[in-house]
């Protein structure tokens, strides 16, 4: 290798060197979350890592935002339940893209705002559904129980989730706070649900056929494992099942719901939104379904743009909870 070709080799490197320590700091801003992110950013007070009830050592934890409120009146409060299939995913979520908007509106309308963790059903563990569900309802036991203290109405209660937190969501709204029963140290909690709202969340687990999206013969009920866990027999599974749908609590004396869900779905598939709308037509239970054209999973768009567009979408998420409160009787 002759010296000029030392010295051209050298050249590079050090300019690639030097170009790549010009754009690090950038590089790390983007990629490095600050630690604010993880929560909402706001004009009223916070409460952060509240530990609502513990499991074993596993402390589970909420956040509290406040609207800015007279001086002693009790906020209405929307619980956010986030998504991942049961299987992952943070409460931080609420500090982020559309559900941030939804939020700092809610926050604006008077409304407090409480993100929840959960345990998750993951592969292998011994977490199943019903136990993401019934920490979720010591969630707002928690916050009903300690009302006083915390500035919240536990008569104007309202849930907010996507996805599995959809589902979730669909489940503390329209379950008894007697049903799925958790900490006992909760247990004596007493509140009402107000509303609740569901981005693209199943309604029900019996009838596997709602998540075959395009009816395929060789379809697998691939939530199954994550409602049965692991000490579960045959004879207790259409009861896990049911257990965990919420189709199974929808009657004419639920509290409003509102669906909203995307056509073109594959993960939670539309069909789930048309059979809840059947039972509250049968029922009569109180239901809105508003169905975004185009949108699959996360409304993501399919095809063309989606219809209404997500600035509609959240519109009408803060508009619902406005509306059931307006309609609260004192």
């Amino acid at each position: 290798m002759n010296n000029r070709l030392i010295i051209t080799l050298l050249t590079a490197v050090l300019s690639t060197n030097a170009a790549t320590a010009q754009h690090a700091p950038d590089e790390q801003k983007e990629t490095r979350r600050p630690q604010s992110a993880k929560y909402l950013e706001t004009n009223g007070e916070r409460q952060l890592e509240v530990v609502y009830k513990k499991v074993g050592r596993k402390e589970l934890k909420l956040d509290l935002y406040y609207p800015t409120a007279k001086p002693g009146e009790k906020c209405p409060v929307v619980v956010f339940t986030h998504g991942g299939g049961w299987a992952a995913g943070n409460r931080y979520k609420a500090a982020s893209g559309s559900f941030a908007v939804v939020f700092q509106r809610l926050l604006e309308e008077g409304f407090a705002v409480a993100p929840v963790t959960y345990r998750l059903a993951k592969k292998d563990s011994n977490v199943a559904m019903r136990d993401c569900v019934i920490d979720c309802k010591d969630a707002v036991r928690y916050l009903a129980k300690n009302s006083e203290s915390l500035g919240i109405d536990a008569g104007k209660i309202c849930v907010m989730g996507d996805s599995a937190g959809g589902h979730i969501a669909q489940m503390l709204l329209l379950a008894s706070a007697e049903q799925l029963p958790g900490d006992k140290n909760l247990a004596s909690a007493s509140y009402k649900m107000l509303a609740g709202v569901s981005w693209y969340g199943p309604s029900d687990f019996e009838k596997t056929g709602l998540f075959n999206h395009d009816d395929r013969a060789d379809f697998r009920d691939r939530f199954g494992p994550r409602i049965l866990g692991s000490d579960t027999g045959p004879s207790d599974k259409r009861k896990r099942y049911r257990e965990v749908s919420p189709i199974n609590y929808l009657s004419k004396d639920s509290p409003p719901l509102l669906m909203i869900q995307g056509d073109k779905d594959t993960t939670i598939p539309v069909k789930h939104a048309h059979h809840m709308q059947q039972k509250a037509d049968a029922t009569k239970a109180p239901l809105e379904v508003m169905i975004i054209k185009n949108a699959g999973h996360n409304w993501r768009k399919v095809d063309a743009d989606i219809e209404p567009s997500r600035e509609v979408i959240i519109q009408r998420t803060v508009q619902f909870f406005v509306e059931r409160l307006a309609n609260k009787p004192e």
